[in-house]
């Protein structure tokens, strides 16, 4: 069993920043992928930023330059500093993690991150 737990999520003002955090817990298998995707209300599900074991990092256009993703292997643990956030950020952010096992993909339950004009 793989548990994701996220954190940081909130209500900030345009320009403002947030970090989330997101720690997998539960397993032994090596993880090939952590990343972070986001949802807003009537839209579809779509990849924020990604970063592999070994720190190769993937970003949307919309958040280049904008967002950083980071991680820390020891404690199985990906961030997302989100810097100059805009009100189209608005939306929930979801935690994604791939185990090496059988490319096995586990969500945590989301985030919500409001950004108000």
């Amino acid at each position: 069993q793989v548990r994701l737990s996220e954190s940081g999520g909130g209500l900030v003002q345009a320009g403002g920043s947030l970090r989330l955090s997101c720690a997998a817990s539960g397993t032994q298998s090596v993880i090939n992928v952590m990343g972070w995707y986001r949802q807003a209300p009537g839209a579809q599900r779509e990849l924020v930023a990604s970063i592999t074991k070994v720190g190769n990092t993937n970003y949307a256009d919309s958040v280049k330059g904008r967002f950083t993703v980071s991680i820390d292997n020891a404690r199985n643990t990906v961030y997302l500093q989100m810097n100059n956030l805009r009100p189209e950020d608005t939306a929930v952010y979801f935690c994604n993690v791939e185990l090496s096992y059988r490319f096995m993909q586990f969500w945590g339950q989301g985030t919500q991150v409001t950004v108000s004009s």
